[in-house]
This record gives structure tokens, sequence and C-alpha cells, in this order.
């Protein structure tokens, strides 16, 4: 198993390189960038400013209004011959996007060997300080929704297997289809206007982690106040993550139960309760360990931007998504790594329950 485990990390790494080539390849051939959204800023600074002279030259005294109007077709012509290249090559240069592209990604790829990521272009701050700020709430939402989610189907799958057809299995199964077809941002609106000061009850939060005197609380008055806060979100995220793995458990186990091998002991008098946790349980269970990681990392990134947008939380995926949109390169890749290095990981994580669960499977005698 240290074998496996030894060529599986080693393996992080061409992955991990392969991942960033083809994303800074897909990132150069997007049009627009950080210099031409900056350009396109001071454009519009600049308009507005000629609009003001203008207005004001049209309220002034006739002699004034003659200067304000001269002043302000002097601006327009200002505006109209564009930008210096001078000033164009100085921003290139203070974005670091003068070097040619290789020399762009190999000066990366050094930095991020050790997680320097560089500063943001346009926040003012290191990006790890940023990713650091943004962690606690993409972690408390993918965490605990990834919890409850499994905490709640896996039982429920099984029961809907072992009373397939019932009047209970009908039911739990209308309510699962209901509750997926509800989007979760929707669901999440219904929250803040029913429990969040939208229109009925003003019983939780609507910013933020925590309360702004969190430092002054008590260690029970810091666990209550940061529950309080992430109810609602993780309410509106774990909605619509039930069905999936429900039914993904019930037709699992399904499957399982039906087998010869579980007829045999059956036959044998072993008691029900043995028959399904004894040996359905541990191969039932593995294919639902194996969408663990694409459930996690969906939920811990994807799945969560629309919710921090409507609770105000910034998170990990609110950054990435302000970024790719203001062309913040920086933060743009350093969420790129990051996201991949926790996926592959946790990828690693998931072959491990695996031996985990059944012992029988020796990952040792076979290729990575």
């Amino acid at each position: 198993m240290f074998a496996y485990i030894v060529r599986r990390l080693l393996l992080i790494l061409p992955t991990l390189f392969g991942i960033m080539v083809i994303n800074f390849a897909l990132i150069q051939t997007a049009p627009g960038g950080p210099v031409e959204r900056l350009i396109a800023e001071m454009r519009g600074r600049s308009a507005a400013a000629t609009e003001r002279i203008g207005s004001g030259g049209g309220q002034a005294e006739a002699g004034g209004g003659q200067q304000s109007a001269g002043a302000g077709s002097e601006s327009k012509s200002r505006a109209a011959r564009g930008i210096d290249p001078k000033l164009i090559e100085q921003l290139k240069k203070q974005f670091g996007l003068d070097k040619p592209l290789h020399e762009q990604f190999g000066l990366m790829l050094k930095n991020y060997v050790t997680f320097d990521f560089g500063d943001s272009f346009f926040k003012g701050k290191p990006v790890m300080q940023l990713v650091l700020e943004a962690m606690p709430v993409s972690i408390s939402l993918g965490l605990w929704t990834t919890v409850i989610i499994y905490l709640i189907c896996i039982p429920l799958g099984i029961a809907k297997a072992t009373r397939d057809g019932s009047r209970f299995d009908g039911w739990t199964s209308g309510v699962i289809i209901i509750g997926n077809a509800i989007p979760g941002f929707l669901f999440a609106i219904l929250l803040v206007v029913i429990f969040a000061g939208g229109r009925y009850l003003d019983w939780f939060p609507l910013r933020g982690l925590v309360s702004s005197n969190f430092s002054e609380l008590s260690f029970f008055g810091k666990i209550a106040d940061y529950f309080w806060h992430i109810t609602l979100p993780v309410f509106a995220m774990v909605i619509g993550g039930f069905a999936s793995l429900t039914m993904l458990t019930k037709n699992s186990f399904l499957d399982e139960i039906n087998k010869q091998y579980v007829l045999t002991a059956r036959a044998k008098g072993i008691p029900q309760r043995r028959v399904l946790y004894g040996h359905v349980f541990r191969n039932a269970m593995l294919i639902v360990i194996a969408g663990f990681p694409a459930a996690f990392v969906g939920i811990f990134f994807a799945g969560s931007l629309l919710i921090e947008v409507i609770f105000s939380l910034e998170g990990l995926g609110l950054l990435g998504f302000q970024a790719v949109f203001e062309r913040d390169y920086p933060i743009v890749f350093a969420t790129l790594y990051v996201f991949s290095l926790l996926s592959l990981v946790i990828k690693l994580i998931t072959d491990l329950t695996y031996v985990f669960v059944d012992p029988r499977i020796d990952f040792d005698t076979r290729e990575v």
C-alpha cells in the first residue's frame, strides 16, 4: 500500500502540470486581459470627465461658456487620440505580461511550488491572503453540506432498498424528486424571504460567517454564533443534493441484495441485519465512496457560488468568479491550482477509504 501511495503522490505533479498548461493556454487565447480592462476603465473615466466639463460649460456665462466649450473639445480630442503606447508597455511590465509566454508560465510554476501566488492585479492584496480569507467560508459550506448529505442519504438509501416497492419507498422518492427539482439558489432566496428578515421572520443573519462581536463571545457563544450564521446557506445547499446520492445508495444495495451470495446467506438462516451490514454493506458502499470526490469538490467550489452571493459570503467560489470576470490572472490561476491539488488529494484519500471499507482490495497489485 505504501508503494501505491508514493506512486499516486508522484503522479500528482505531472497531472497538475498538465492542468496548468491547458488552462494557461486557454486564458491566453481568451479575448481581453488585465491591461485591456484597465485601459477600458481609464477611457471610461476620461469620457465621464469630458461629459462633466461639457455640461459645466453649457451652464456658465457666455464668455466662460466659450472657454469651457473649448476645453471640452480639447478633452474630447485627447480622449479620441487613445492611450499612449508607452503607458501600455508600462502596464504590461507592471503586470508581468511583457515577458514571453514560456517565461511567464515557468516563473508561475516556480512560484507555485512554494505556494507563492503573487499579488492580485486589482485588489491590492497578496493572493494567498485572499485565498486564506475566503477558505473558511468554502470549507464551512462544503464540509457541513457533504457531511449532512451523506449522514442522511446513506441510511435513507439503505432503508429504501430494504423496503423497495413499499409506501415508504414511494413517498420518500416523491419528496426527493421535488427537492431535487428546486434549484438551490431559488430555495436560498425563499429561506431569506421567510427566515432572514426578507418579509416574515428575522431569525437568522444574512451577512458574513460570524458576527462583528465574535471575538468578544465565550467559547460556546462562538460555536453557537458560527452555526447560527451557516444554518440557512448549508440548508439551501443540502436540499438539492439528496436525490443522486440517495438513489445511488438504494440501487447499489438493491443490486447486491439480489446476488446469489445474499440468497445463500439467508438460506443458511443468518439474521437479516447481519446479512445487510456484514456482507452487503461493504460491497454496496464501494460505488457510493467512488462518487465522494466529485460530490465534495462540486459542493465545495462550484455549488456554493450562488449561495455565497445570496448570503453575502466571500468564499473561494465567488473569489474565483470575480477574478475571471475582472481578468485577475494571479487569483484565477491560484484558485485553479488549489482546486486541482485538493481534488487530487481527495481522490487519493478515496482510494485509501476503499481499503478501509473492503480490506480485500489491494492497490499494490494494480497499476496506477
